[in-house]
């Protein structure tokens, strides 16, 4: 049987000649791990986050450069159709230089607009008519108004110069007359 003096020593701790107890380095051991496991995750998260900006920046300027490019070379098709007018043109010039004939004149001047208003109208372009419609300041430019009783007020007349658009985007209004009542 234990004496009752060792068994006070036995759950003291700080009791004389008493040994210290085993896992008293295991607290420091475990919170060299918990570090060393935290600078781990540390430098994983760094490297990621530095491995992110580096995509970012090289996303950043790539899209600088296609937008540059695309600013610089967007028109390109455009230009390509447009060339084969002018192109056109200058056979037009040559043609009618020797000619006496208005009405041949007046063909080949029909076929370029044919052609270029065709080209055109591949890339996107609309005209917006005004004609007989009811007047609209998102689409129309009213520069005249004329009081009579041959129109429903507040509708186009007669269109003074044609206006276009671009998808649902105006390019120019249509410059118009428009009805008022007497």
């Amino acid at each position: 049987m234990k004496h009752k003096k060792d068994k006070e020593h036995e759950n003291n701790p700080f009791a004389e000649g008493t040994a210290e107890p085993q896992g008293v380095e295991q607290p420091q051991e475990t919170a060299q791990e918990a570090e060393n496991k935290l600078q781990q995750d540390f430098d994983q998260l760094n490297n990621q986050y530095l491995r992110l900006a580096a995509d970012f920046d090289n996303f950043r300027k790539r899209q600088a450069q296609e937008r540059e490019s695309l600013l610089k070379y967007g028109a390109e098709e455009s230009l390509k159709k447009l060339i084969e007018v002018l192109d056109n043109f200058d056979r037009a010039k040559q043609a009618i230089a020797n000619v006496e004939d208005v009405n041949q004149v007046k063909d080949s001047f029909d076929l370029l607009y044919n052609q270029l208003f065709d080209n055109l109208s591949k890339l996107g372009l609309e005209v917006i008519n005004a004609q007989g419609q009811e007047f609209d300041p998102n689409f129309h430019e009213a520069v005249m108004q004329t009081p009579t009783n041959e129109h429903p007020e507040n509708h186009v007349i007669m269109e003074l110069q044609k206006g276009y658009k671009l998808g649902e985007k105006v390019l120019r209004p249509t410059l118009v007359n428009v009805a008022t009542g007497e």
